[in-house]
């Protein structure tokens, strides 16, 4: 799965999260994903992105519908687009 830059993803426990960047970490050269939650003082976080990108651990959690730790959301605009005046 790919994780792509500055969209949000809904993790399996059900909060939104922004990824803000795909980075490398400096000794190792992991590839690491930069995430800001979408709630509460919006804290910042790093994750490997292979762990990012797993799936579910179905055993540890049989009731989780989602497919994946972390699943793309599509979202829309509640206010819909409005062209910009010039």
């Amino acid at each position: 799965m790919e994780i792509l830059e500055g969209r949000i993803y809904k993790h399996f426990k059900g909060d939104l999260y922004l990824v803000e960047g795909i980075v490398l970490h400096s000794e190792t050269k992991e590839k690491l994903v930069l995430y800001r939650a979408l709630y509460g003082s919006g804290l910042r976080y790093v994750r490997p992105y292979d762990m990012f990108a797993s799936k579910v651990d179905k055993i540890k959690y049989p009731n989780v519908e989602q497919e994946y730790r972390f699943q793309l959301q599509e979202i829309e605009s509640v206010a819909g687009f409005v062209e910009p005046k010039v």
